[in-house]
């Protein structure tokens, strides 16, 4: 279980509406920071960094909705209900429940994105955050070259017409989580075991898989009409914001992560880590060197 990467963070389910519950956990001492997970996995990837950040931040560390312990509703017509927008204000009242008005952010991939739309929708809220391994949705959409569809190849996959994708999925879920954890630059290595047998638990759940799917449906309808209402609004995120991305990662090999996210933000700077897609497993030190100092800014 996850709790035994986090033996002395507490867990909660967080009720964000409609019968939607978030898992958090919550530990450490001093301003808020949340943390989110990418694809395939859950709050688990943080376990490598959690000790130290806890040492300056009071973390909550959630799941987002569809993955790991949190509620899996069922999508919706346009699959609604994992709109990066929808999936934000979760995170939103999560936070606002632990009476966090304004807080920090650290989001990796999926978490990233819904970064993105909490920045754009509540700026307000958020303070300053730090994004792993994207460019921004619509640009990596725009921009889809043969290199990133063959390398990417599960945007594609999981917005196939359900059901498709999601009995293929759960034909064999472990196998699922292996192969696509497996198929990034440093395969399988930079995996605690007990962290891949969360991923590999969680994507068993029922709803799972169907979940996964629109999350990913979501970004290719609902997300991208939400990013081309801001451009075409002229809104930008205003707090500052860093993107670190991996050396041997596809994101660096096929965009600039740097160049997108300085065309929708005000205050942008970043930087590559010698690693790959998985950052916070795979570099953990080299992470919190370029991180911790920019969160701990004003």
């Amino acid at each position: 279980m996850v709790y035994e990467l986090y033996p002395d963070f507490e867990s909660e389910l967080v009720p964000s509406g409609s019968g939607v519950y978030i898992n958090a956990l919550t530990g450490g001492e001093g301003p808020p920071l949340l943390l989110m997970h990418g694809h395939p996995q859950t709050s688990a990837i943080w376990h490598k960094v959690a000790p130290e950040l806890a040492k300056h931040f009071s973390l909550v560390i959630a799941d987002l909705r569809g993955y790991g312990d949190s509620s899996k509703p069922n999508g919706g017509a346009r699959s609604e209900d994992y709109s990066k927008r929808v999936m934000a204000q979760d995170m939103l009242q999560v936070m606002q429940h632990f009476g966090h008005a304004s807080f920090k952010i650290l989001a990796h991939d999926r978490g990233a994105r819904v970064a993105h739309r909490l920045g754009m929708d509540h700026p307000e809220a958020v303070q300053r955050m730090v994004l792993l391994d994207i460019a921004p949705t619509l640009a990596m959409y725009s921009q889809t070259s043969e290199a990133f569809a063959r390398a990417y190849w599960h945007w594609f996959f999981l917005i196939q017409k359900s059901p498709l994708p999601e009995r293929l999925i759960s034909a064999n879920p472990a196998a699922y989580v292996r192969d696509v954890l497996g198929g990034r630059s440093a395969g399988l290595t930079p995996f605690d075991l007990r962290a891949l047998a969360e991923y590999e638990r969680c994507m068993a759940l029922p709803g799972a898989a169907h979940a996964l799917c629109e999350d990913y449906r979501a970004s290719a309808d609902l997300d991208l009409e939400h990013e081309r209402d801001d451009m075409e609004a002229g809104r930008q995120l205003t707090m500052p914001v860093q993107v670190l991305w991996g050396e041997q990662g596809v994101v660096n090999r096929c965009f600039e992560p740097l160049k997108e996210w300085q065309k929708i933000g005000e205050n942008v700077q970043g930087k590559t880590l010698p690693c790959g897609h998985y950052i916070a497993e795979e570099a953990p030190d080299a992470l919190l060197e370029a991180a911790l100092p920019f969160l701990r800014g004003k």
